[in-house]
């Protein structure tokens, strides 16, 4: 007989449920480590939260990486649904050639989550 999960109690440890990691409108920014991008890393997802507060992104996920075949890699991935495959590149710093503008960064995740929302100064 399948035994019924405890009901969740917020000081019992057991009852806690582990967030989902890619949850709809969640952010995941990998850059390299070696390179010392971890401040402009931090930076990004401070702006991300601050423009698009819960629950328009649900979290912002931040990835160093240390191997040879990530070296100079700043990327900016968006889950728009459930789906693990969902997932949409946002902005990679080799294809663009540069570091996101965050104007220009808002404005693309504004496009998949958001896409009639102003952002204000952003938008000029």
């Amino acid at each position: 007989m399948d035994q019924a999960a405890p009901a969740y109690d917020s000081n019992n440890p057991s009852t806690f449920v582990v967030p989902t990691p890619n949850a709809p409108h969640s952010v995941i920014i990998e850059f390299c480590d070696r390179c010392r991008w971890l401040h402009r890393a931090t930076w990004t997802s401070t702006e991300l939260l601050l423009t698009f507060p819960p629950p328009a992104l649900k979290s912002v996920t931040i990835i160093p990486l240390t191997s040879e075949d990530t070296a100079g890699r700043f990327r900016i991935w968006l889950t728009v649904n459930d789906s693990p495959s969902s997932s949409v590149l946002v902005w990679d710093r080799k294809v663009e050639g540069k570091f996101p503008e965050l104007k220009e960064l808002k404005q693309r995740i504004r496009d998949h989550i958001q896409p009639n929302r102003s952002l204000g100064h952003s938008d000029r």
